[in-house]
């Protein structure tokens, strides 16, 4: 065969293709565009985009690609009920003058319509959990997942199912935010995919050994992270809780919630940091893909108490099975009891929590490491697809 040369990754020209930016829009997948974008040359694109115009966003001056929705009333602030037309929004973007298609998935990019000729790498925050996981918790709780709309909701759920998995067929290599998101992944599109961690901001915080005699949770109060479990356990054990975040619950917390469990709802970030770093331990029962404010509890040196099925399982180490570098303590159910045995092991355990070493572990997963990886993944695979494309060609 002919020896071909062709241009290394870095000469490439990239697409980077998010579902929608807004400035209420700040978790994890926008960490994972932030740093991608730290680490390479790509242009944006977005079914919606209101932070090229922020100017606190890192993107403030971007030119950034949209879609219709861009212009549709209410898009800015609550696009996700534009859903049903998210699939045929996305498909209208058209990249066909990119060689190296790069998404940022937890709904639809992953569905950009691409050619032969093209690389399609997906990281993959989550399968659509509206679609699968949370369906039937979506129709219980949803004023449309009752009665006759209901019947036009299952319908419609049904379709993007359908599609979510069709779209899958379109990306040439997956790469999961955890295992358990990779496991998810092969249930929904029987895809293996490769698994990076996503990256967590470490030097935001600093190392506290010095914990004040509280417990913390943060995170947005709606059902599925079962914030009223925790809540509940502490009514019952009298130990002092802190709950910060906002959402639907809210209200229904803070009527239930006794003297001893303080609910100071949103907080701004410095705040936030002060209590991660001087909390007892953070306590978490949601059932994350990954979990990124356990391992921003772990980087101020706070063991955690978490749910020990997703995210946490990987990254938070249970001090019962590594005694000499425990991070926490993993309880089995989405259980008030579970949570009260849990916290009574953990200050069993208490005295052997090394502040620095949860730091060390949380070190791990910074955001360096984040961008190392994914990179070397990206041109990996590069490599390898033009080596078979001039194969075939030849």
């Amino acid at each position: 065969m002919p020896n071909f040369s062709f241009p290394p990754a870095t000469d490439v020209k990239y697409a980077l293709v998010h579902e929608w930016l807004t400035p209420q829009a700040t978790g994890g997948s926008e960490l994972v565009v932030k740093e991608i974008l730290a680490g390479m040359d790509a242009d944006v694109y977005a079914l919606i985009d209101f932070e090229s115009t922020n100017p606190d966003s890192y993107l403030y001056g971007r030119k950034i690609g949209t879609t219709f929705l861009q212009n549709l009333p209410g898009a800015k602030s609550n696009v996700q009920k534009y859903l049903p037309l998210m699939p045929i929004a996305i498909e209208q973007l058209d990249l066909r003058h990119y060689d190296v298609i790069l998404s940022s998935a937890h709904a639809v990019a992953k569905g950009i319509l691409t050619t032969p000729q093209q690389l399609h790498l997906c990281y993959c925050h989550t399968p659509m959990r509206y679609a699968w996981d949370l369906t039937f918790d979506y129709l219980h709780q949803s004023r449309v997942g009752k009665g006759l709309p209901g019947v036009f909701t299952r319908y419609l759920l049904h379709r993007l199912r359908q599609w979510d998995v069709l779209s899958a067929n379109r990306v040439d290599h997956f790469i999961a935010n955890s295992h358990f998101t990779a496991s998810r992944i092969w249930r929904c599109y029987r895809r293996q995919a490769d698994v990076i961690y996503p990256p967590v901001d470490i030097d935001r915080f600093s190392c506290n050994p010095d914990k004040d005699d509280f417990y913390l949770t943060v995170c947005r109060l709606v059902g599925y992270k079962q914030v009223a479990l925790i809540v509940e356990a502490f009514n019952q054990n009298g130990k002092n809780l802190v709950v910060i975040g906002k959402g639907t619950e809210l209200q229904k917390l803070q009527q239930i919630a006794k003297p001893n469990v303080t609910i100071l709802g949103s907080q701004p970030n410095a705040i936030v940091q002060d209590y991660l770093a001087r909390a007892r331990a953070f306590v978490y029962a949601a059932c994350e893909d990954f979990g990124i404010v356990l391992v921003e509890a772990m980087a101020c040196g706070t063991p955690v108490i978490a749910y020990g099925v997703g995210g946490a399982a990987e990254t938070v180490l249970d001090i019962r099975t590594h005694p000499d570098g425990g991070t926490g303590i993993l309880f089995p159910t989405q259980t008030t009891a579970a949570i009260v045995a849990a916290i009574s092991t953990f200050e069993t355990y208490q005295s052997q929590f090394q502040a620095e070493r949860i730091r060390t572990h949380a070190e791990g997963f910074a955001t360096s490491v984040f961008r190392s990886q994914y990179l070397s993944l990206r041109d990996r695979y590069y490599h390898q697809w033009r080596s078979r494309k001039i194969g075939i060609n030849t």
